[in-house]
């Protein structure tokens, strides 16, 4: 575990460590249950889910604020949020998922690995953006390998408050990036830095995106436009 972290110049403490030794136990006794994913290596887990996860820490600080929101949309069984938690004690998660099983598994994860700073949230993207509760109410959000980058804008930038930092895991495809233009200048939003990196076998890149004023009313749109009919 710890060989494949210092590879990705990644220095974990003793603890940390632990936690990461016991989330790779129940993670594969659950993913045993209910396929929670198609790894099932105990090295490409390590390196495909919790390392990548991590490698967030080696390009943002979050800690340049006093306790820092962190709203993390469909959380993919955990990644990033439980690693980014264990790294990062002192941030406050949020996970954002509108499918109960995951919750369910999430909530079970955290329990079990002692995790004092995570609250899951049984919510749709377009509905929480729209709640007054939430809405420009985080000061990061992340995402990982989810949706076509313009909906995953519309999704996050209205939760984001002004001035502060969407994170959005990718894999390496300028012309993806390319077609996000036009959502970038409606949700009053730019491209602040991308940071590419090779895990493995994948070229992949983690996209930081600055949030410029505030969101119109009007994003996000109702249920399921986004995703079938992104700005473009």
């Amino acid at each position: 575990m710890e060989e494949f972290f210092k590879k990705y110049k990644i220095e974990l403490e003793k603890e940390e460590l632990e936690k990461f030794e016991k989330f790779l136990e129940i993670f594969k006794q659950k993913n045993s249950q209910i396929n929670l994913s198609a790894i099932r290596d105990d090295n490409w887990i390590i390196e495909k889910h919790f390392v990548d996860s991590v490698m967030l820490n080696i390009f943002l600080d979050f800690l340049e604020i006093e306790n820092p929101k962190v709203a993390d949309l469909w959380t993919g069984w955990g990644f990033p949020l439980i690693p980014l938690a264990i790294v990062n004690p002192e941030v406050n998660f949020v996970w954002i998922d509108s499918v109960g099983k995951k919750l369910k598994a999430i909530d079970e994860f955290v329990e079990e690995l002692e995790l004092k700073n995570v609250k899951t949230l049984n919510w749709r993207a377009e509905e929480i953006g729209q709640n007054l509760d939430y809405r420009e109410n985080f000061d990061f959000v992340v995402s990982r390998a989810t949706a076509y980058l313009p909906t995953l804008l519309e999704y996050a930038i209205p939760l984001l408050k002004v001035g502060w930092i969407f994170c959005a895991y990718k894999l390496e495809d300028k012309e993806e990036l390319k077609s996000a233009k036009k959502a970038l200048t409606r949700l009053g939003t730019k491209i602040l830095k991308v940071k590419n990196y090779r895990l493995a076998d994948q070229d992949r890149t983690i996209i930081f995106f600055e949030k410029l004023e505030k969101t119109h009313t009007k994003y996000p749109r109702k249920n399921w436009i986004p995703l079938q009919n992104p700005i473009k």
